[in-house]
């Protein structure tokens, strides 16, 4: 067997987590944060849109209490996330659950549409296994973030000089960018960039990001 194999002790054993399942909680517990941590704020309302296997079980693996919990901000292993759908509802978060019958590109695969006043985004996630999550949508933009990596998600508008202000802030503070995607919807509308950098205390790059023009959110996932 190779070394190299699994990165750390938990691709072996699995994460730490409530529920019977590490792809229907612990995968599903964090998709619903990563939702949470890119939107900026608790949802109003949540639309959650489960697929295949998903769709099956979800009530029964709990993967509807642990999705509700990271919308929450919980962890997996958050001992509230047993109560997280009455905390939702004492905190005034709205949630629809919509079992799908369409197939999908992977059998725990779930959408959530999450609103606030005019804001309204939409996200798709799969749990890989091992509580281990994919993220390959967001408004439409097919995208492909793997939780693991220390990476950065910008959404900004597509004008000249974005692109180029932000890597000048990785590269005045020496951080080295891995890989960069920037995809758009059309010319001058919105798109969003994704950075993998080789760095994880990125407080201050995040800071210098927000404040350049044109520039609507920031997001890092590690």
């Amino acid at each position: 067997m190779s070394n190299n194999q699994f990165k750390s002790v938990f691709d072996i054993i699995g994460p730490v987590m409530v529920g019977p399942s590490s792809s229907h909680t612990a995968g599903a517990a964090r998709i619903g944060k990563v939702v949470r941590q890119i939107f900026g704020e608790q949802p109003e309302t949540v639309d959650i849109l489960l697929y295949e296997s998903f769709a099956k079980t979800y009530r029964g693996h709990g993967t509807d209490i642990a999705i509700v919990g990271g919308l929450l901000g919980m962890e997996p292993d958050d001992p509230r996330l047993a109560d997280s759908l009455k905390i939702a509802y004492e905190n005034k978060m709205e949630v629809l659950f919509v079992p799908k019958k369409e197939a999908a590109e992977h059998p725990n695969q779930v959408t959530l549409i999450v609103k606030k006043g005019e804001r309204k985004m939409r996200v798709t996630g799969i749990s890989i296994g091992g509580g281990n999550i994919q993220i390959s949508e967001l408004n439409g933009f097919k995208i492909h973030i793997n939780m693991g990596t220390p990476t950065v998600l910008i959404v900004h508008q597509d004008v000249p000089g974005v692109i180029a202000e932000v890597t000048d802030v990785f590269r005045k503070l020496n951080i080295n960018i891995a890989t960069m995607t920037d995809s758009r919807a059309a010319k001058g509308e919105q798109a969003i960039m994704i950075l993998e950098i080789d760095e994880r205390s990125t407080a201050d790059a995040l800071e210098k990001i927000k404040k350049i023009a044109n520039v609507h959110n920031v997001s890092f996932f590690i």
